[in-house]
This record gives structure tokens, C-alpha cells and sequence, in this order.
């Protein structure tokens, strides 16, 4: 596991973590009183945040299918989160046993279990990274230990650039994806997800809010802002669209009829 051998990090669970938030809004075990505080608060402002939060992770069921149906074998996902079964290497090596993935994030939860996502297919390869997606020289790097970037790989941050702030915010998200997509080779996928102040204003200003007193940066995103994220990539039918009515399974369709999802999602391969 790439990253075991570095130093303990700290475990703080003195303030919320929105991957551990997230693992309450699914039903998760692995969070703390001040992230189930947080969850719920943000719960009460906005009623779709339990919906996005299983609606993302649906998406990024079917983004993975897809782009393994299209023959990519490698995978590289940045901001896993806690696991929540199936993973992404399940999904993916239940199509293609021989595929490799890399997973990510930062969150020493996640890295507490990151056994859980290392258990994949004999044929294939599983490695967990523990690093920021703002550093994309140590993921990038790391990655390349285990996947060939020289071939097509399946970028996935799903849920994530929301937590991005812009070149003024001192995060430059836009640029810092272009890096990734920069070194990756053509026939890659991009998929992505992205909270909107499009489809429920009122909720969404009030859950970034919240986030942001509990000390997490939060930047919900226009549908011209997230689309700029696609620059120079040629998106997949159905485009840019509402989380839910990505390719939607029955699942998805069912989910439609209880509300909307102030999400937007997209998946675009690399010319």
C-alpha cells in the first residue's frame, strides 16, 4: 500500500470531515458525534443532501461500468472516501478481473481502512495512496507505480471538486485538474460530479454555509463553471446533466421521482 510506511497522521475528531459526513449521509458507521452533528444539521436546511449523497455514489457505479465496457483497464480514483461496498474496483473488476486501481484520499480514516480497498481481483491490482489531490506530483507518481499512464485511465473525483476553491481561493481547481488530465493519455475518461446552486439556491447557500462554519471550504458551482472543467474533452452522451439522469439505471429513475439532486455530472474522454 503505497504511503503505509509514512509517518502516523493525527486522527482529529474535533471538527467534521466531509468524508466521514458523506459516510453518515450513506448510511455509514465510520464518523463521529461532530460529523453526525454537522450531517444533520446540513440535513435540515437541505433534504437532498442524503439523495446526493447516494445518487453520487450510483453515478460513479455507472461512469465505472461504462468506461470499462469501453475497454479501459486502468483506474484512478482521487477523494475515495470511507468504502462503501461496492467499490470502484468491484464494479470495474467485476467487468474486467484484470483491471488495476489506484485510490486516494487524505483522510486518515480512510487510510485506517484502506485494507477494505485492496481486496480485489487475483488478476488485477488494487494500491490506496494517502495524499491530497492538491499534491498531483505525489499522486501522479504514485500511481504510476502501479498503472501505466502511458494507456488510457478512468479519472474519477466524484463529489469532490466542490471542496475546491478557485485560483482566487488559493486552490486554482480548474488548473489543478488540467494537470491531471495533462498526464494522462489519450482515450482517458474524466468523471466528475459537482454540487450546483442551480437547481435549489436556497438549500445549497445555506449547506455551504454550514460546511464552512464547521471549517470546510465549499464552492458549489454554475453549470458554465463545472463545464469548464470538460475544456478540450469530448463529453459522452447524455453531456452535462443533473447526477440522476446520467445513464440512468431503474434505481435512478425510481430516485428522480423523489426530488431533485442539485448535482451535476459528467464523464468526457480525452482526444
Amino acid at each position: 500500500m503505497t504511503g503505509s510506511d509514512a509517518a502516523p497522521v493525527r486522527l482529529d475528531t474535533s471538527r467534521p470531515h466531509p468524508a466521514r459526513v458523506y459516510d453518515w449521509w450513506l448510511g455509514g458507521k465510520d464518523n463521529y458525534p461532530v460529523d453526525e452533528e454537522l450531517a444533520r444539521r446540513i440535513l435540515a436546511v437541505d433534504e437532498t443532501a442524503v439523495r446526493g449523497a447516494r445518487a453520487n455514489r450510483r453515478f460513479m457505479h455507472r461512469a465505472v461500468r461504462v468506461a470499462a465496457e469501453a475497454g479501459i483497464r486502468q483506474f484512478l480514483d482521487i477523494g475515495t472516501g470511507i468504502p462503501t461496498e461496492p467499490n470502484l474496483h468491484q464494479v470495474a473488476q467485476r467487468i474486467a478481473p484484470e483491471s488495476r486501481v489506484v485510490y486516494a484520499d487524505n483522510d486518515p480514516i480512510v487510510l485506517r481502512h484502506a485494507q477494505a480497498l485492496l481486496r480485489g481481483s487475483a488478476e488485477g491490482c488494487t494500491e490506496y495512496v494517502h495524499a491530497d489531490v492538491r499534491d498531483p506530483d505525489t499522486i501522479l507518481r504514485a500511481a504510476a507505480e502501479s498503472l501505466d499512464l502511458s494507456r488510457p485511465v478512468a479519472l474519477s473525483l466524484v463529489a469532490l471538486t466542490h471542496y475546491l476553491g478557485d485560483a482566487a481561493d488559493g486552490d486554482d481547481v480548474h488548473g489543478l485538474l488540467k494537470r491531471y488530465v495533462d498526464a494522462l493519455a489519450p482515450g482517458s475518461h474524466l468523471i466528475l460530479s459537482q454540487v450546483t446552486p442551480d437547481l435549489n439556491p436556497e438549500a445549497v447557500a445555506k449547506a455551504a454555509g454550514l460546511f464552512r462554519q464547521g471549517g470546510t471550504p465549499f464552492y458549489p458551482r454554475s453549470l458554465a463553471e463545472f463545464s469548464r472543467f470538460f475544456d478540450g474533452l469530448r463529453l459522452l452522451g447524455p453531456g452535462i446533466i443533473p447526477v440522476t439522469g446520467w445513464r440512468p439505471d431503474p434505481e435512478d429513475v425510481t430516485a428522480q421521482t423523489e426530488g431533485i439532486v442539485p448535482v451535476y455530472a459528467g464523464v468526457a474522454v480525452k482526444p
